[in-house]
């Protein structure tokens, strides 16, 4: 018994099945880019700044009413104001954010 060591590498075995199966991936599949919102450049779609924000100018969310009254509230501030926008709550709580790392 012959064997052929042509069709026995894990390269010809996948072009067996591709052959076989019209539906199986082709060779490019291994190629595909990176999911962008997965990617480990986050700075590329994760940092966006608020002044762009399409919602910007909407009531900030309860989430950022919540932590930006513990933000204040740590801070010793009256930094808390409840007509603000998305955007101007997010800027507000970076800066809070960034004074309380300052003081450690």
């Amino acid at each position: 018994m012959t064997h052929d060591s042509s069709a026995s590498t894990p390269q010809s075995r996948t072009d067996q099945r591709r052959a076989a199966d019209p539906d199986a991936p082709g060779p490019q599949a291994h190629e595909i880019e990176a999911n962008p919102k997965t990617a480990p450049d986050p700075a590329s779609n994760a940092e966006k700044d608020p002044s762009d924000w399409v919602s910007g100018d909407e009531p900030m969310t309860g989430a950022q009413a919540s932590y930006l009254k513990t933000l204040s509230e740590e801070a010793g501030t009256e930094a808390y104001r409840s007509d603000l926008t998305k955007a101007e709550a997010s800027l507000l709580i970076d800066e809070l954010k960034d004074a309380r790392q300052n003081k450690r």
